[in-house]
């Protein structure tokens, strides 16, 4: 079983800049960004291979980048020119058996991280 937590998530205002970190307890190959506002469904972000090879959503790759630290068993997902429609509570997502933006490949999640963006 893989342990997942996030961190690094909190309140900014319009135009902001956070960096959200994942520790998980052991390499995975697949790894993925979620996020979940309030009343929606759980939205896929980024996702990304072992070596590097990422997806991300079309509408987000303007400001969000993915990335990887294997020897810390990391993942990372910078966050740039943050926008109020971005709150949500953002998961770290592993195991799938492909780089996918849909959550149902994924066996194991963490906690959520909240991220809120002020006006």
């Amino acid at each position: 079983q893989i342990q997942l937590a996030e961190s690094g998530g909190g309140s900014v205002q319009t135009g902001g800049s956070l960096r959200l970190s994942c520790e998980a307890s052991q390499y995975t190959y697949h790894m993925a960004w979620f996020r979940q506002a309030p009343g929606k469904q759980r939205e896929g972000i980024a996702c990304i291979a072992g070596h590097g090879p990422a997806t991300t959503q079309n509408y987000l790759k303007a400001r969000f980048t993915i990335s990887r630290d294997n020897d810390k068993f990391r993942l990372y997902l910078q966050m740039n020119s943050l926008e109020p429609e971005d709150t949500a509570v953002y998961y770290c997502a592993a195991t799938s058996p492909e780089c996918s933006l849909e959550p149902t490949p994924y066996i194991y999640w963490g906690q959520g991280t909240q991220v809120t963006v002020s006006s």
